[in-house]
């Protein structure tokens, strides 16, 4: 079974997504799964994993709609107010009579405090969420916030930790930026409850003429040397996707960074490490 691992639905009237702004103007509309089925369909893509894009429980009830609607869906990486960890309980035991639910994200990225994470609170809300049997989507708009993963894998050593779009590393950036990244993300794929994504690579670059398949390469080889393919998932970030070029045009070049592998490497990185770390059924 092949899985994309992150996948947006966003509805501008059913939840408010502060950050789509006027600006994003290939984005800034509803974006609705029936979209995204030809596009699943040409790259032999079974099932897919939808995750939060806005802090709000709407946003959530809004992909479990979608789920209903499109047995395709496999699993939902859901919202919760981490931050609030004395009203989680009641909100858990909901979500958690939804099997289709199996992690849990929050856009840190775009909170002021960039310590957020790091907070006590956080900290309790994240052992909830531990307790759950969830695992915890960690997105950054840059690599720096990834100095933070060590430290939450040694406070929650139970928690499964999914690292979105491998921490955003500066594809085909300058060498000092790219060593940076390296490390931090070395260091973060040194805890062995640590997993990433190969997601959302060439829509951190910019303009679809601005990335190739070579400036992947180097990215990818690194994460495939410290994380190894058990540890590796890959996702198409649609709608995100269409600022690169577009869903096929950004998994076939994340398919061609991936030639070397074997036919069960590759079987890992579409769909096998996904089913694993969200332990998703069937």
């Amino acid at each position: 079974m092949t899985i994309d691992a992150h996948v947006h639905v966003w509805d501008l009237e059913a939840a408010e997504y502060p950050w789509l702004t006027p600006e994003f103007t290939a984005l800034y509309r509803t974006f609705a799964f029936d979209e995204i089925v030809p596009e699943l369909d040409a790259c032999g893509i079974d099932r897919v994993v939808l995750v939060q894009a806005a802090d709000d429980s709407a946003d959530t009830e809004h992909m479990r709609a979608v789920a209903d609607a499109n047995p395709r869906v496999a699993g939902i990486v859901a919202w919760l107010p981490l931050d609030r960890p004395d009203q989680l309980p009641e909100r858990i035991a909901e979500l958690q009579a939804d099997s289709r639910v199996v992690g849990i994200r929050c856009l840190i990225h775009d909170m002021a405090d960039t310590e957020w994470v790091l907070r006590p609170e956080v900290g309790r809300g994240l052992d909830l969420v531990s307790e759950a049997g969830w695992s915890f989507d960690y997105v950054s708009s840059n690599p720096a916030p990834l100095a933070h993963v060590p430290a939450l894998a040694e406070r929650h050593p139970e928690l499964r930790i999914v690292i979105d779009h491998l921490g955003k590393p500066p594809v085909g950036g300058d060498a000092d930026a790219r060593a940076e990244w390296r490390s931090l993300i070395a260091e973060a794929a040194a805890r062995p409850t640590v997993a990433a994504k190969l997601s959302g690579l060439a829509s951190s670059v910019g303009a679809p003429d601005s990335w190739t398949v070579d400036s992947l390469r180097p990215v990818v080889d690194h994460a495939l040397e410290v994380f190894g393919v058990e540890r590796l998932m890959y996702g198409g970030d649609w709608p995100v996707s269409l600022l690169a070029g577009g869903y096929r045009r950004t998994f076939e070049g994340l398919a061609a960074a991936l030639d070397g592998l074997s036919a069960s490497e590759r079987a890992a990185v579409y769909g096998d490490t996904c089913r694993s770390w969200y332990r998703i059924a069937g």
